[in-house]
């Protein structure tokens, strides 16, 4: 069993915000694999369900962003999981807009999310970072994040986020280089 968790702040004012594209992941792929529906449990929204052989748990903490940390130690405590069962989707704003990358472990680069999880457990879990792109000047950081994403990135949102869901079997095997070249291929087209 694997908890995956997409960082983001929750409520409709938030929805399209980069800085919820954590959100936008875990419920494309709970779309596309066929997930039950979202149960309330460990201070977030729940989806329970398999991808290949895997079952995988989705967790989109309702916490706000910079509390998150609470959720995902509540969950992982619950299954009984170690942090190496954790993956984590968050924005990053040091990758170019919808580029895809996956590391272990690491540093917080000032993530309030990741840096509440990493209070909680440590920093050793599995982050899947999407690339949000920097605006350019520090004072312009915060609005860009908690900005919303233009409609002309809208189509190059859709094709991230269903190749990130088309490939999460790769993330289930534990293949992370084969999910970003494959995730890479497939928004190359």
């Amino acid at each position: 069993m694997q908890l995956w968790v997409g960082l983001g702040n929750p409520g409709p004012q938030y929805a399209m915000h980069r800085h919820n594209v954590g959100f936008m992941t875990v419920d494309t792929i709970a779309q596309v694999h066929s997930f039950g529906s979202a149960q309330k449990k460990f201070q977030g929204w729940v989806h329970d369900g398999r991808i290949g052989g895997q079952r995988i748990i989705l967790l989109k903490p309702a916490t706000f962003m910079n509390e998150s940390g609470r959720a995902v130690g509540e969950a992982l405590r619950f299954f009984k999981l170690e942090a190496s069962a954790l993956t984590v989707f968050h924005d990053e704003l040091d990758l170019a807009p919808f580029k895809v990358k996956v590391k272990q472990g690491g540093g917080t680069a000032g993530h309030n999310g990741l840096r509440s999880i990493d209070k909680h457990l440590g920093p050793d879990f599995r982050r899947v970072r999407i690339g949000i792109g920097h605006p350019g000047h520090k004072e312009r950081v915060t609005g860009h994040v908690l900005g919303n994403y233009a409609k002309s990135e809208q189509d190059d949102l859709i094709s991230m986020l269903g190749a990130i869901s088309a490939e999460a079997e790769w993330l289930t095997d534990g293949d992370d280089a084969r999910f970003m070249s494959d995730v890479a291929l497939r928004l190359a087209d």
